[in-house]
């Protein structure tokens, strides 16, 4: 609280600006998806937008980030369906929301938000560049009219209605509304050229872009519907929002039952939601980072424990679980977004508006919002992200592909843990080439170690014991290294009788007393070595 208390004595008027404008669009992109999400995880369409209010109003304040923003997740609406079902209903999976917040409050304090720095920067890279291909080309059928996946979807197999991103936009292809087309091409065209519009006219400086869209959307449907009805946008092309009260909202909170707590199975879904959760949100922190201009690094643990408290909240009142998400934070990115009082002003514009302004946000054209995320989309896999991950080489350039195709062709967090296999593989290779060096001088043979030697190079130090000639001078000198793995030692002592019976002079400089002892009270010791030649 600490540090929303500083946030808000610095509110000064150009911060006020920057986060209200970026909280209504985030806002904007946001409301279809709480519904969406919610819709996709067989949960009341409510318990959405709930967990979105509390993500803005509540766990924005607690943040470990200036610019993340949470809300209902899409990776987690399988686990969601699938708890909902096993456990007998949405009440009973309550419970489980109220406990895996609970354990990731747990793990907030022992500190575990550490673990995204296990994901290499090229990964990540790739996960944002994927997201927004993925959101561009699950956005191309709302675009052309076809509104039948849910919003927020960016698995390549729908659970909806069991077609694939690329057979969705088949489909739409061949059941094309006009209307919707018209609103996306000058949706887009409109979002393309604001900013020039913004230095010639003053009216589109106080206006946010995915706003002016959203009301041209809006005005475009309304004229069609007066001039020719059958021509308007309605029913699944338009978002739908229960019509909602204070008398609603208070009868449409859920609340879990205390002798749930007991069953086994309602914490193992507790677990896997808080570990999946977890997962993402730290991906999503990484990946908001490197998005945010200003540099700054968020507070891993903070967040976990922030996701605690809001997912507790969601389960006590009929919530469905939240993570942190990268396509709301990266539009409170692109929107201007300077603190975490954007993400708390979209969630206070989503209460508001819920509540009052229903009627007209059940008119807004899907296919408006499309142009919206579209153009998110763009900016997370523009050229220049592809040039700029490229230009660091091979090795930066394979994981970042292979995270790319993996995303889009299964889902967030299949996609990134095959993108980081990868990315260790290209590391595994490149120490087992480059740890041991071998020079040769006439029958003098040097064998140096010039970095780590973990037990991924023993097949490397065997091929070149095994090329030492008899009769041969084989100096192995591990001055440079400051770990060699225990299989490394195993080997060098089995060598040595060998080494012997070939003739072979062995002499081993500075190798003994490298193990990493990881009972040790500090992080990592190294022994000194007094003389230069160490026995094994």
């Amino acid at each position: 609280m600490q540090r929303a208390a500083l946030s808000a004595n610095q509110f000064g008027a150009p911060v006020w600006r920057s986060d209200l404008v970026s909280g209504l669009v985030v806002f904007l992109v946001a409301l279809p998806l709480c519904l969406g999400i919610a819709l996709a995880s067989g949960a009341p369409v409510f318990s959405g937008l709930i967990t979105g209010i509390i993500a803005g109003l509540v766990v924005s304040l607690l943040s470990g980030s200036h610019l993340s923003v949470s809300g209902p997740a899409a990776g987690l609406t399988v686990i969601v369906a699938a708890g909902i079902s096993k456990l007998g209903g949405f009440e009973n999976f309550l419970a489980a929301v109220v406990l895996a917040g609970a354990i990731q409050i747990v793990f907030g304090f022992a500190r575990l938000g550490i673990l995204s720095g296990f994901f290499p920067n090229s990964v990540i890279q790739g996960m944002l560049a994927a997201i927004g291909i993925t959101i561009v080309l699950k956005q191309i059928p709302h675009a052309l009219g076809r509104d039948s996946d849910y919003e927020g979807d960016l698995d390549f197999w729908s659970i909806t209605d069991g077609e694939n991103t690329l057979s969705e936009i088949w489909l739409a292809l061949e059941a094309l509304h006009p209307l919707a087309i018209v609103i996306a091409i000058v949706g887009i065209v409109l979002l393309v050229k604001w900013p020039a519009l913004s230095a010639r006219f003053s009216f589109f400086q106080n206006v946010p872009g995915p706003l002016g869209v959203v009301v041209m959307g809006l005005l475009l449907n309304f004229g069609v519907a007066a001039l020719v009805p059958t021509w308007a946008l309605q029913g699944s092309h338009v978002v739908s929002i229960p019509d909602v009260s204070f008398g609603f909202i208070w009868h449409s909170l859920r609340f879990p039952g205390m002798e749930l707590f007991y069953r086994p199975e309602v914490w193992t879904t507790a677990f896997t939601l808080a570990l999946v959760g977890s997962i993402e949100t730290l991906l999503c922190l990484e990946a908001t980072d490197g998005l945010d201009p200003k540099g700054r690094i968020s507070d891993g643990n903070r967040e976990l424990f922030a996701q605690g408290i809001g997912n507790v909240l969601c389960g006590l009142v009929g919530g469905i679980p939240m993570t942190s998400v990268i396509v709301r934070s990266s539009a409170n990115v692109y929107a201007g977004g300077q603190t975490r009082w954007a993400s708390f002003f979209h969630g206070l514009f989503l209460f508001l508006c819920v509540v009052l302004l229903a009627p007209v946000l059940n008119s807004i054209p899907l296919a408006a919002l499309a142009a919206v995320l579209c153009m998110v989309g763009y900016k997370l896999a523009s050229p220049t992200v592809f040039r700029k991950v490229f230009h660091g080489g091979i090795e930066q350039g394979i994981p970042f592909l292979v995270t790319i195709l993996a995303i889009v062709f299964t889902n967030l967090l299949q996609g990134v843990l095959i993108g980081a296999a990868v990315a260790a593989l290209i590391v595994l290779m490149s120490n087992l080439y480059g740890a041991i060096v071998m020079i040769r001088e006439g029958s003098t043979y040097f064998i140096q170690f010039t970095k780590d030697v973990p037990f991924s190079n023993k097949m490397r130090l065997r091929q070149l014991l095994n090329s030492i000639p008899e009769n041969s001078m084989l100096y192995i000198d591990g001055s440079r290294a400051t770990f060699i793995d225990s299989d490394i030692y195993v080997m060098l002592e089995e060598f040595r009788p060998r080494a012997a019976q070939r003739k072979i002079d062995l002499q081993l400089i500075e190798v003994g007393g490298k193990k990493y002892r990881i009972l040790n009270r500090k992080r990592r010791k190294v022994e000194n070595v007094s003389n230069k030649t160490a026995s094994l």
